[in-house]
């Protein structure tokens, strides 16, 4: 704290304040903590210089004495707090504190939605670092005239070695610059990851489209030919088309993104993933690249139809002919089974050896090769599906198997983004419940206590480092375990610990053959996974540096090695070698072990008000178990909502096939209802007939799904085995084939409509 008055006395600087920034959770009115799932909870000092604090006050003073804060307005919101009101802010340790202010985050009523709990700065060192001669940073205010730049050169030149200089403009770049590469770039991967999706969906239902229409258009474009236009010429005319088609789409699209992107927020708040409340931000670039992409995958898609209107000859405007063919090639049944070969071949090899890479060529190319084998597969798979309607509805269901297989290749282009929406599904499903089955075999069998004490997953809460001490004075409690931990960098390379007491580790976690080396740990060592040793080229009794995040670093030794496991990282240091380096301690779970002869419940009596404290939730092991992968429901709920756009998109392309379908043949549909089929029959019959697409479309896409959600979790997974979800699974095929039962409803009922006679002489 003394370098405070240091760089108070550079030249050019008008007022410097040091700052103390921990961590802390608000307790609301109902004394449960505000925010989670990511926002930070941050407990400091009140900044006394207006200029060089970004929070105003808007009612009440700043903090003075002992147990008076600041907090946010928008934790005062969420937690019901008013000014006067008293609280607790856990730091984790409990402090009661009285509300003596009210601020914003400049005219926000906080940064995004993270809390904030200001206290003096003599009462932050003192309940939130424990660190009376220490601040965390120094805020720094020029005279007028002096240049940021200018000022951090003159302050960095009376500063010690490990202490660094920046300007404002430089924190914040670096800030953006994090959040972009955290959870921000996953979140903009997955959206991309999902717009890809998507755009293949759209891209196929536009592509089977374009044939449809090409080839009901086949005597028009041939009498073009006929009078003399070129092949380039009708190329160039179904293009064009195309291209018109996609620049409206386009503009209606981006109408339509805004409104969507609206609703996206919403939802993430929902799922309680809440993002910034500033509003949606436009920008240009993201709009004008969303048009071209669409514009350009909308004439993409009808460049093979384009070359099929092209390859009408002129006698075709004579005879009644189709620019689709319905015949399947001998070579195009052999290079489907080819890539099929190759890929299974190339995921083998990717699964045995860990390579992801390598199975995702392998699972590209059964996906291409899915895609190429589908009309062989769907005239008997048609037949399959169909048998029941046709015992239950005749000759009505008969015709419905007929016509679904009466075109092979656009049934199963219709029902291919069906086969990419589910797959896609189904391989989320399957990954996520292998990943939760292997995290609760993981749980169940190496956990060894009896109890946990635990904050909710993604929840933002710590526990204090004393709690695991002060329960194991409990009579009932034979050991009590505190597990914690942070970022640190060990020989300048950045990680994340494990912190706990390793002497009584082994007693509540399964630990092997590896229990007695990480028992006998001492001060100054380390153990580390064994993974991590290979990579890093070390050994029992390799010299290691770490370095803590306050900028101490501490000469350590590896002392032990151990296998990976999910319930530490990869590496484990002993907690008061850690507490030694870190301002700021905190524990994420204490590991609990009842004493002979006292029983489960009375000991989960004992402890639950020492846990309730520090609001963390006294679990038995399977409840641990069910609560540490509770974050990956609510991440495939999100994945639900996501892809059920890309679903609803096949879905939009079954009803524009069937739709086109019933203006191709109105005359047959005029015929059927002149020899005596009534309007419920032509719509059942096109019902019928859009089910066994949909549920062909279901059913490979979930077996392609499932194929590739086991050999993408297998290569990613050491030790844990493909859980198969069967519920969620049929619960995807049940939904698949009602989905075409609604997408069977439009073209169903304008068939039935169809005038009888004006059908019949339709030519």
């Amino acid at each position: 704290e003394n370098l405070v008055a240091k760089v108070r006395s550079v030249a050019g600087v008008a007022d410097a304040e040091g700052q103390i920034t921990g961590y802390g959770t608000l307790l609301g009115k109902d004394g449960k903590g505000i925010g989670g799932n990511g926002p930070p909870r941050q407990a400091g000092s009140w900044v006394e210089d207006p200029t060089l604090n970004p929070y105003r006050l808007v009612e009440g003073h700043a903090p003075r004495g002992p147990g008076e804060v600041v907090i946010n307005r928008g934790a005062a919101k969420a937690g019901g707090l008013h000014l006067g009101d008293r609280t607790v802010v856990q730091t984790p340790q409990p402090i009661p504190v009285k509300v003596v202010g009210i601020a914003t985050f400049g005219d926000a009523d906080g940064f995004g939605t993270a809390t904030f709990t200001a206290f003096s700065l003599p009462e932050a060192q003192k309940v939130v670092t424990r660190q009376a001669d220490a601040v965390s940073t120094i805020v720094v205010r020029g005279d007028s005239g002096v240049s940021s730049n200018a000022l951090r050169d003159r302050v960095r030149a009376v500063l010690p070695h490990g202490v660094q200089a920046i300007t404002g403009t430089q924190l914040a770049n670096e800030r953006i610059d994090s959040i972009s590469s955290g959870f921000l770039g996953i979140l903009k991967t997955f959206l991309v990851v999902f717009a890809g999706i998507a755009l293949i969906v759209a891209t196929l239902s536009i592509s089977n489209t374009f044939s449809i229409t090409v080839a009901q258009r086949t005597r028009e474009l041939a009498l073009l030919r006929a009078v003399g236009a070129t092949k380039r010429q009708v190329r160039a005319l179904v293009a064009l088309e195309a291209l018109l088609i996609g620049a409206v789409s386009g503009a209606l699209g981006i109408v339509a993104g805004l409104g969507v992107a609206g609703l996206l927020k919403g939802m993430f708040d929902v799922f309680g993933f809440a993002l910034p409340a500033g509003g949606l931000t436009v920008h240009p670039a993201a709009l004008v690249i969303g048009f071209v992409v669409g514009v350009v995958a909308t004439v993409v898609a009808a460049q093979l139809p384009a070359r099929r209107a092209s390859a009408i000859a002129p006698v075709a405007a004579l005879r009644d002919a189709g620019a689709e063919s319905v015949a399947l090639s001998r070579r195009r049944v052999l290079v489907a089974l080819g890539v099929l070969a190759g890929g299974a071949v190339l995921a083998a090899i990717g699964v045995s050896a860990g390579q992801t890479l390598t199975t995702g060529i392998g699972a590209l190319a059964l996906t291409t090769g899915t895609l190429l084998v589908a009309p062989v597969v769907l005239t008997p798979a048609a037949r399959l599906i169909g048998g029941a309607f046709t015992r239950v509805r005749g000759v009505t269901g008969r015709l419905a198997v007929q016509n679904a297989r009466r075109n092979p290749r656009r049934s199963a282009t219709t029902a291919t983004a069906l086969v990419i929406g589910v797959a896609v599904v189904s391989l989320f499903t399957l990954f996520t419940a292998s990943l939760k089955a292997t995290l609760d075999d993981e749980v169940r069998n190496g956990v060894k206590a009896d109890l946990v004490v635990a904050t909710p997953s993604f929840g933002g809460g710590q526990l204090s480092p004393e709690l695991a001490t002060d329960l194991a004075h409990l009579p009932s409690v034979a050991q009590a375990v505190g597990m914690g931990g942070g970022p640190v960098e060990l020989n300048r390379k950045g990680t994340v610990v494990t912190a706990t007491d390793t002497a009584q580790l082994p007693a509540v976690l399964d630990l092997g053959g590896d229990a007695a080396a990480v028992r006998a740990l001492g001060p100054a060592q380390i153990a580390v996974t064994r993974s991590t040793a290979k990579s890093r080229h070390w050994r029992v009794g390799s010299p290691v540096t770490l370095t803590f995040p306050g900028g101490a670093s501490r000469p350590v030794k590896v002392g032990a090695l151990f296998d990976s496991t999910d319930l530490l990282s990869d590496v484990v240091v002993p907690d008061r070698l850690f507490a030694a380096g870190t301002v700021q301690p905190t524990a994420q779970a204490v590991f609990v072990n009842k004493k002979p002869g006292a029983s489960l419940d009375e000991t989960r009596r004992a402890i639950t008000p020492l846990a309730t404290r520090d609001s963390g939730n006294v679990q038995t092991v399977a409840e641990f178990a069910s609560s540490s992968s509770a974050g990956l429901d609510t991440l495939l709920n999100i994945v639900y909502v996501m892809l059920a756009l890309a679903i609803l998109i096949a879905l939009l392309g079954i009803a524009n096939t069937l739709s086109l379908a019933v203006y191709e043949r109105r005359r047959e549909l005029g015929l059927l209802r002149a020899v005596g089929e009534t309007r419920r029959q032509v719509r059942s019959m096109l019902r019928l007939e859009s089910v066994i697409v949909a549920t062909f479309g279901t059913a490979l896409g979930l077996g392609l799904g499932v194929v590739l959600g086991g050999l993408l979790f297998l290569t990613v997974s050491d030790t844990g085995t493909v859980a198969f979800p069967g519920t969620q699974l049929a619960i995807i095929a049940i939904l698949g084939a009602f989905a075409g039962v609604l997408a069977a409803l439009r073209p169903a009922r304008r068939a039935a409509r169809l005038p009888i006679l004006d059908a019949i002489a339709d030519a």
